[in-house]
């Protein structure tokens, strides 16, 4: 029966998401009837990528290895947690999750109509329809995961290895998806904008909060992702500058100049060729990364198998930017701005610098990731882009833009006067250099790092001033008591809140990653029975080695005492494991962490003959508040986005309406 399910629903989703194509074209020019049709063709739509994924997820639990991917990448000792998330451990199976998530992202956002949207909602679910259908083309011609195999293998070996020992995986591949796929929905209204001539404000009301729930998950999952690398793959270290590390961080880059610009447009009715660039940017380099890890021009760990899919992927790649670039050409006479442009000190221009900044940093990452396959390209000859390269363009602008987020906040719409502006930013300037001074005389060391540092401090004493400067505003306009002041002051304004919560959690970021770049250490030695290596204040003493045997893999354990500053705080066991499926064995670390630093061990060779033991101590600094910091950004995110009460929505397919009488709306009004 499945081997009928999983193809009858990829059929199934490739028809109704193209006739929902159709529709909605339809529907766009006024059709009631079509918007029907297109909503029912949109949720059967769906329901064959569930379906699909279903009959997968059935095949993969039963083990039935007559189906090709099953084969490929199931195995019967492998536990059901694995079992089950190997639906997206390789390319065909990672196709139907894409196609879950999407034909649900756009189910919702055909329920979900902003009260703006007017006439570009039928516009946006028929591109939003029109990439469903290509995705199920894709997986049904392509990359079919329910191809048969003969003769049907007893066993399978299991997805990767490296796949397979994390629970991570489980959250971190679904997360990413959600990003990226999220950003789907802000291209699809860019689009519909530039069709329906309404470049105006309501495209982005519309999409702010899309591009915020995806740039959310997609926070989420990068950061999930160096965990990951940093629990799993044993080197230390939780970000290499990997090409497909890259291509996932790229569109995060773009699509916050977008969240940011976005505030912009609805203020000063300006930016709107920028946003509309940013969002149609952003699903560009979803579909590049999505190339590059399906195409098989990398190698890494992240990167799926050579197939036919990669070419496709480019063509389609190449048709997005084509059909693009001709709408933009189109509707130019539709795309100047209304204002005059930030000619002055302002929140505006703080905004246009962040933006320039966070698109300078995406065109660094994306020229260091693309020059060696265009070199390999017209040359044959095989380079690479090390990190010495993406930290010396990188870090700079990433400085300047946590200089950004303490100075904007302060600035007021339209124009900063000096004599205002200067005594709100004194106590940051001055926490900032009291932080560089008395780190640097404690025997701090490292340009950078104490850069960082500094504007961190700055980056939170200007946020406090903020909320002190709009509490005063509270009380002087209400009367009322400080505490009560300032709970009514972070309701009436949780969007601005949010959003500085937001920038905290970026702050912590790049304090935890200067930390943990510049000050961490380690030692490796070769170990007998009773030896120490030692890094800083903690020592490890090799105590034992023994082996393991399983069903899915063999694995030689270090038994090593970990000792801090002389006090003993237990055994840990870092190892080697050896699995049928790789020739090379693989080390999985074991970590002791505290709020301050991690100790970080790692078995990287065995003797088997002498029993001795290469063992590697590293010492990690805040490392811990890494972690904790995407969670500071994540809360942030929900704060600023949660949902308004909204008035009564209106009719989803309206009247048509001309757009030159829309462009002349008054903006909205926002805090931030």
């Amino acid at each position: 029966m499945r081997y009928l399910l999983g193809p009858a629903g990829l059929t199934l989703g490739l028809v109704f998401s193209a006739a929902a194509t159709l529709w909605w074209a339809v529907a766009a020019r006024g059709s009631a009837r079509a918007a029907r049709q297109g909503r029912a063709a949109s949720a059967t739509a769906a329901l064959g990528a569930f379906l699909a994924v279903v009959a997968m997820l059935n095949a993969l639990v039963q083990h039935d290895f007559a189906v090709r991917y099953v084969a490929e990448n199931g195995g019967r000792a492998v536990p059901l947690y694995y079992t089950v998330i190997s639906l997206w451990a390789a390319l065909e199976g990672s196709l139907l999750l894409w196609l879950l998530v999407l034909t649900g992202m756009t189910l919702l956002a055909v329920h979900r109509v902003h009260p703006r949207a007017g006439n570009l909602h039928p516009s946006a679910m028929s591109v939003l329809s029109g990439i469903s259908a290509f995705f199920f083309a894709l997986a049904l011609f392509a990359g079919n995961a329910f191809d048969r195999v003969s003769p049907v293998p007893a066993d399978g070996p299991g997805p990767n290895p490296l796949l397979q020992d994390h629970p991570l995986m489980g959250i971190h591949p679904p997360l990413l998806y959600l990003g990226y796929v999220g950003m789907a929905i802000p291209f699809a209204y860019a689009i519909a904008a530039l069709i329906t001539g309404r470049t105006g404000p309501a495209w982005v009301s519309v999409v702010r909060s899309w591009t915020l729930v995806a740039w959310t998950a997609l926070t989420a999952g990068v950061v999930l992702g160096g965990w990951w690398a940093y629990e799993v793959l044993g080197w230390g270290g939780y970000w290499a500058w990997d090409p497909v590390e890259n291509v996932s961080v790229l569109p995060w880059f773009t699509a916050t100049a977008l969240l940011h610009s976005i505030l912009v447009q609805k203020r000063r009715a300006t930016l709107r060729l920028w946003n509309l660039t940013l969002a149609v940017a952003t699903f560009c380099l979803v579909i590049f990364g999505t190339f590059l890890t399906r195409s098989g021009v990398i190698e890494s760990v992240h990167a799926f198998s050579q197939s036919t899919i990669g070419p496709i992927l480019l063509g389609f790649l190449l048709l997005v930017l084509l059909a693009s670039g001709a709408l933009f050409v189109w509707r130019s006479d539709r795309l100047r701005d209304d204002d005059a442009l930030l000619r002055t000190v302002s929140r505006e221009t703080a905004f246009l610098g962040n933006n320039l900044l966070l698109a300078g940093l995406a065109f660094t990452i994306l020229l260091g990731t693309t020059f060696p396959l265009l070199v390999e390209t017209f040359t044959g000859d095989r380079i690479s882009v090390g990190a010495p390269y993406f930290t010396r363009m990188a870090v700079p602008m990433a400085l300047l833009l946590v200089l950004l987020m303490g100075v904007g906040p302060l600035l007021p719409w339209g124009s900063a006067q000096g004599a205002v502006l200067g005594p709100l930013l004194l106590p940051g300037a001055v926490a900032g250099l009291l932080t560089v001074g008395a780190l640097g005389l404690s025997g701090l060391r490292g340009v950078s790092a104490l850069l960082t540092f500094g504007l961190a401090a700055f980056v939170l004493v200007t946020h406090a001033t903020r909320l002190v400067v709009d509490v005063r505003h509270t009380r002087s306009g209400s009367g009322t008591g400080a505490g009560r002041a300032v709970v009514r002051t972070l309701l009436s304004q949780r969007r601005t809140y949010g959003g500085l919560l937001v920038h905290l959690g970026f702050v912590l970021t790049a304090v935890a990653v200067a930390a943990s770049s510049t000050y961490a250490s380690s030692s490796t030695a070769r170990l007998t029975t009773g030896q120490t290596v030692a890094t800083g204040a903690w020592t490890a003493t090799l105590e034992g080695v023994h082996s393991l045997e399983g069903d899915r893999r063999d694995s030689i354990v270090a038994d090593l005492r970990l000792c801090h500053r002389g006090q003993d705080v237990g055994v840990y066991q870092p190892m080697l494991s050896t699995y049928p499926r790789l020739q090379q064995a693989v080390g999985t670390p074991s970590v002791r962490t505290t709020f301050t630093e991690d100790a970080y061990l790692v078995l990287t060779e065995i003797d088997p003959e002498t029993s001795m033991a290469t063992v590697r101590l590293a010492v990690n600094p805040m490392m811990l508040w890494l972690w904790i910091a995407v969670g500071v950004m994540v809360l942030g995110a929900a704060v600023a986005g949660w949902p308004r009460r909204r008035p009564a929505q209106v009719p989803e397919v309206l009247p048509q309406v001309a757009p030159a009488a829309v462009e002349q709306r008054r903006p909205e009004r926002e805090h931030v």
